[in-house]
């Protein structure tokens, strides 16, 4: 636990938030200036005993539930990343979910600028891999320049697919179903993933390699072959990250080199050199 951060944290975020907003008046007992919501009301709109509240910020309250930190961040109005501070301020670790079930559904318009500016194929989906946005390189990669609108449901069931991701069934498939089911776990109410989880069980082939299923979860670094529409055969390597305001969401960038051979063997894993 971070005291000093945790308390610095709730007390600028509880600065922000005026008790006429929730229907209380401003405490004017002697000798209180400090603007925002009290502890003492926060307990009152929380419904919870005097002073759990205090504790939790001072830092007097070790392992606070769950309940209790979702509680405080929403009434907060914090937003996701504030929502991971707490958590790891509070209990030395991320949280086992986003703060709201909308997280992971946008990015920031600038995306699709910056994505304009990578000369690799690139693009950004939400947590459902829903498309978001993409450059034309990406574009270049689908027959006709087709993007899909769900990469998941296209690299899971799309038989176009199958044709571009060379060696499907054995070098695809292993790698992206269990992503799937790894997303799944963790959201079951995921319409849109559950719609997908259908159509694979429906397909004789993909049902079997989603039965069995291995732990995989994400594909930074990989390298597999593709059939690009217009570079013809080759390997893409990828590089995957998170946009900071939409966990569950990832750009990917994919490096792709024409050709029978592979290249990764032959690159160095990037590390910060040390002193002495």
């Amino acid at each position: 636990m971070d005291k000093v951060a945790l308390r610095f944290l709730l007390r600028e975020r509880r600065a922000l938030i005026t008790p006429e907003s929730h229907g209380l008046s401003r405490p004017t007992r002697q000798g209180r200036r400090a603007p925002g919501l009290s502890q003492a009301q926060i307990d009152q709109l929380l419904h919870r005993a005097p002073d759990t509240y205090g504790r939790l910020e001072s830092g007097r309250y070790p392992n606070p539930p769950v309940d209790l930190l979702q509680d405080v961040a929403r009434l907060l109005g914090m937003n996701e990343q504030e929502w991971i501070a707490l958590w790891r301020y509070a209990l030395g670790q991320d949280p086992p979910h986003p703060l709201n079930s909308a997280s992971g559904e946008e990015v920031p318009g600038v995306w699709q600028e910056a994505l304009a500016g990578i000369s690799h194929m690139a693009y950004v989906n939400d947590r459902s891999w829903n498309l978001l946005a993409h450059n034309v390189h990406f574009a270049a990669m689908f027959p006709g320049r087709r993007v899909p609108t769900n990469t998941m449901r296209w690299m899971a069931v799309e038989p176009e697919a199958r044709k571009v991701l060379c060696n499907w069934e054995t070098a695809w498939a292993p790698l992206v179903l269990p992503q799937l089911r790894a997303a799944l776990a963790a959201d079951p109410d995921d319409q849109t993933l559950a719609q997908i989880e259908k159509e694979v069980l429906a397909d004789p082939v993909a049902s079997r390699v989603y039965e069995s299923a291995s732990a995989y979860i994400h594909p930074d670094g990989d390298e597999r072959p593709l059939n690009h529409a217009e570079l013809g055969p080759g390997w893409v390597t990828m590089c995957a990250a998170e946009p900071m305001a939409a966990p569950g969401a990832r750009m990917i960038i994919l490096v792709f080199h024409p050709g029978e051979h592979r290249r990764h063997a032959r690159i160095r894993p990037l590390r910060a050199r040390t002193e002495g």
